[in-house]
């Protein structure tokens, strides 16, 4: 008896080493599942050195190999059956946006986790930056974060690249502008279109053979001589799928726009033409899509009026003016230029609030007492005429005691708006603010000087008002009325933060001495802006806010309501700025229709329309971006050999990057430049430490450089530490 039990015992233990063995090996196939291996490559992921141990093994890859877990390739490979991939990691599958580094490695976007993924330079395939993804997540790992491989690119995120060409006799290559696009492009002679070596150009992906490491593509735009501002500008532009000219369908529309307003219009409209009403923008703007207007009441309360140009007038749905800006879904402000969303007739002149001209309006009008409550509120189409167009810079000046025309109304708006701006952070907005570099220029474009473009008292009367409108619309749309369903509409989404970026940024900033709370997230919008007072005015303050946007979730479009946490708003959403933005078009055409009385669309096509115009968003804030960081390296062309101040905003193990204080231009102090120790990068604690001598170099310190050399292509800068 005793030994029938023995020999159950020794054939289970059998077994169960086999299935262990077995779930080992397939273990090697199924962490990559579309890569071949032969017997000697399975041995070394096993780590099987000798005789005995490698013929178990291969007895086993051709036992599940007979079993189809795995199939047989060319040259006596195995690779994982595609049937048993379907089956098994189906649930490890996820989708998400590329996010590449200049070293080929990636980082995947996705809103199916709660964190990105890691995809090592070897596992990104076929994917580009800005490509949209399918992804298989490897078993996690403890302690680690999580990895993947691309396995299928689903939507290029770049229809077409510029770079410099360079033509050689076998093949030509373009080299890519953007350095998140790590490998060359391969142009066939017959491809060439005419370009000369050295030319930027425009190249379209025309295909990606299984097994190349490089992409084919063909010039179909021959931009000109690299480092000419114009042909620098329009090759940022193309990069980030912005079109630089409107076609014909959409000026011959535009043209066809008649200015004049027909009487119709002024009798079915609310007039405020005799009310006090004036635009504030920058100097150097052309379309006015806001204005505000403001009158006392017999009850000595006030009205205050914000009307925004009525773009949905002039633009119908599925007209080509509409299709081509719901394609652009935004303008993109470079240093030089505006790259308009509609062509310049409507977004220059005849939908522009330009002053003592009469403008057809949708406004949201408000009933205020002295401190900045809303009594009534009013949402319909108006008409206006501007009395006068002001810039920041004299809105300034009259608040900080200067004289100027309506200096009285002026001032009553900033002193509303103040309340409501203290009303706001006191119930849960967080005071996020940023430095925006702006540039004096030549007329060709060059930069002369550089400064930052401080936000004041001016900026933030038309701001909150702003800020009034949006949410108020957004409130009305979206409060639930009784049992009825909410209405479908467009609204400024933002999510609340991620737990673990949140403590990684607690943890950063602790170790610069400061401190934020994570109890709830009402305490931490309180903690944030207690640090924001903290940090004002030293050394560190554009770092770590700069830090803290990137902990923040992205603001977006959506119709599934969800509040703004950054404002504290349970209802958000963009009206103010049509002439800029496709969502405040959707937004003014559903209110207008729910006035109307009309039904409710299905929300479907307008969720699409709101992840589109998010998407561009995103482009045209990198497309910004990328326009400063080339006029910052053009500006410092000049600078070469010189010293200036500056603050240590990174490190990594290839040195320290220092951002200048003048120009807020950033460059790379090479660790092998640092000649006078052996550096070594100390990652947990954000600083490079001399191995000889203990000198310290660490995140937030104050330094002076000297600049060594700017690469304007690249936008890159050497600087060596004095």
């Amino acid at each position: 008896m005793g030994s029938k039990r023995s020999g159950r015992k020794k054939r289970k233990a059998k077994k169960m080493q086999h299935n262990q063995l077995a779930e080992t090996v397939l273990k090697v196939f199924s962490d990559h599942p579309f890569k071949s291996f032969n017997l000697s490559q399975v041995y070394k992921q096993l780590g099987v050195k000798d005789r005995s141990s490698r013929k178990i093994v291969s007895e086993m890859v051709h036992q599940l190999a007979d079993e189809e877990a795995i199939v047989k390739k060319e040259r006596g490979k195995y690779q994982l059956n595609p049937t048993y991939i379907s089956e098994k990691i189906s649930s490890s599958i996820i989708t998400g946006r590329v996010d590449m580094k200049q070293t080929g490695k990636a980082y995947i976007i996705t809103d199916e986790l709660g964190e990105d993924v890691f995809i090592a330079a070897n596992n990104t395939g076929q994917a580009m930056d800005g490509d949209t993804v399918k992804v298989h997540l490897f078993p996690k790992r403890s302690g680690r974060k999580t990895e993947g491989q691309i396995i299928e690119v689903l939507k290029r995120g770049h229809e077409k690249l510029v770079g410099t060409i360079i033509v050689s006799p076998k093949i030509s290559f373009l080299i890519p502008d953007l350095s998140t696009i790590p490998i060359d492009i391969l142009i066939p002679d017959d491809k060439l279109g005419g370009a000369r070596d050295g030319d930027k150009v425009t190249v379209q992906l025309t295909n990606w053979p299984k097994h190349a490491k490089n992409p084919f593509g063909e010039v179909i735009d021959i931009l000109g001589e690299p480092g000419e501002n114009n042909v620098e500008m329009k090759s940022i532009l193309v990069n980030y799928n912005f079109p630089v000219t409107f076609p014909k369908p959409v000026t011959s529309e535009a043209e066809k726009i008649d200015p004049h307003i027909p009487k119709k219009e002024y009798k079915i409209r609310r007039d405020f033409r005799d009310v006090i009403t004036c635009t504030i923008d920058p100097p150097d703007a052309k379309d006015f899509d806001d204005a505000l207007s403001l009158r006392k009441l017999e009850n000595g309360n006030w009205e205050v009026g914000i009307h925004i140009a009525d773009v949905s007038y002039y633009v119908r749905p599925e007209s080509a003016i509409d299709q081509e800006g719901l394609k652009r879904a935004t303008s993109v402000y470079l240093v030089d230029r505006v790259n308009p969303m509609l062509p310049e007739k409507l977004s220059n002149l005849v939908c522009s609030l330009r002053p003592n001209e009469d403008k057809l309006c949708f406004s949201a009008v408000f009933e205020l007492d002295d401190e900045a409550n809303v009594h009534n509120e009013w949402f319909g189409r108006t008409i206006i005429n501007s009395d006068r167009r002001f810039n920041y810079e004299e809105v300034q000046a009259m608040i900080e005691g200067g004289e100027g025309d309506f200096k009285e109304e002026l001032l009553t708006l900033n002193k509303l708006a103040q309340k409501m701006r203290a009303e706001r952070f006191q119930k849960g907005s967080i005071a996020f603010s940023s430095q925006e570099v702006k540039f004096e220029l030549d007329d060709e474009g060059k930069p002369l000087k550089a400064y930052i473009k401080e936000q004041k008292e001016s900026n933030q009367l038309v701001e909150d008002f702003m800020l009034l409108a949006n949410r108020k619309v957004a409130e009305k749309m979206g409060r639930r009325r009784g049992k009825s369903k909410p209405r479908t509409f467009v609204y400024r989404v933002h999510d609340q933060p991620n737990p673990e970026k949140l403590e990684t940024f607690a943890e950063f900033i602790s170790k610069l001495g400061y401190h934020i709370k994570l109890t709830s997230m009402r305490t931490l919008a309180k903690s944030l802006n207690k640090l924001f007072q903290q940090i004002k005015g030293k050394a560190e303050e554009n770092m770590i806010e700069s830090i803290a946007v990137r902990t923040m979730a992205k603001a977006e479009y959506s119709t599934q309501n969800i509040g703004h946490y950054g404002l504290g708003f349970k209802y958000y959403t963009h009206f103010t700025s049509p002439i800029r933005r496709y969502p405040d078009l959707m937004a003014h055409r559903l209110l207008a229709d729910y006035l109307d009385g009309k039904d409710n669309p299905s929300p479907a096509s307008y969720e699409d329309k709101c992840q589109h115009a998010s998407e561009m968003e995103r482009k045209a804030v990198e497309a910004e971006r990328e326009s400063v960081k080339y006029k910052q390296a053009e500006y410092m062309l000049e600078s070469v050999g010189q010293e200036f101040d500056g603050l240590i905003s990174g490190v990594s193990k290839w040195g320290i990057f220092v951002e200048i204080d003048e120009s807020k231009a950033e460059g790379l102090v090479r660790l092998h430049d640092m000649d006078d120790d052996f550096y070594y990068l100390d990652e947990d604690n954000y600083r490079v430490v001399g191995s000889r001598h203990g000198s310290k170099y660490q995140l937030g310190d104050r330094v002076r450089i000297l600049v060594k050399n700017v690469d304007l292509q690249k936008k890159q800068m050497d600087f060596k530490l004095v």
